[in-house]
């Protein structure tokens, strides 16, 4: 049986205050720098196999670890599909600086503020690894924490990459299970052993903060 959550509730005028102040802030992006993903920048993330987008909302799993769940969407213009790039609880990604291959990063859901996180919890279609929404205001613990595989120096945006867990190893994956009710039609998300093409992403729409010339100008975190 599935659940709502009764946290706090966000909507779609929240995520347009947030991109209108991340567009603000970010001052766009230069031709040079328009091909990167940034820290602090927001976007969807499409499976090129699939061709479903990273979603979350505020409907628990109703077996597992009853944590918010993740899925797949087909949807281009799903608000709950938006995610935000971040670094670790240490910090380590200085907004506008460009994403490295190789480098933790965490995923936090903009409309509930939980981070993309994963555990040896079975998922509910497949039998694959569980993948979920956790924390409270962006704030979870070391499962959240996926390294950006490409190759390369840095994450560009034409370009599809991989996120490996740190914790656990395994790949974020779609393999075309799909939910019923009350989710009917969303595809189940989960993490793999090993790397294929059921686990590549590329970045699509959103707000990607211009890198700044001086790191140090740089270290708050949106």
């Amino acid at each position: 049986m599935w659940g709502a959550s009764r946290g706090r509730v966000a909507g779609p005028a929240l995520l347009g205050l947030l991109l209108l102040a991340l567009s603000v802030r970010s001052g766009g992006a230069s031709k040079a720098s328009a091909g990167l993903v940034t820290c602090g920048s927001v976007l969807k993330l499409l499976n090129t196999h699939h061709r479903v987008r990273l979603h979350s909302h505020d409907i628990k799993y109703g077996s597992g670890s009853g944590q918010q769940s993740v899925t797949g969407v087909e949807a281009s213009d799903d608000a709950n599909s938006y995610w935000r790039i971040r670094g670790g609880s240490e910090g380590g990604c200085p907004r506008g600086l460009p994403v490295r291959c190789g480098q933790a990063v965490r995923l936090t859901h903009v409309l509930t503020g939980k981070n993309l996180h994963t555990h040896h919890f079975p998922s509910p279609l497949s039998n694959n690894q569980e993948v979920s929404a956790f924390g409270e205001d962006g704030e979870g613990d070391d499962l959240d924490l996926w390294t950006v595989r490409c190759s390369g120096q840095h994450w560009e945006r034409e370009t599809s990459v991989r996120f490996q867990h740190v914790g656990t190893s395994v790949f974020l994956s779609v393999t075309g299970e799909q939910y019923g009710n009350p989710i009917r039609g969303q595809h189940e998300v989960h993490g793999m052993p090993s790397a294929n093409a059921h686990n590549t992403w590329k970045a699509m729409e959103g707000i990607f903060i211009k890198p700044g010339a001086d790191p140090s100008t740089g270290h708050d975190e949106l």
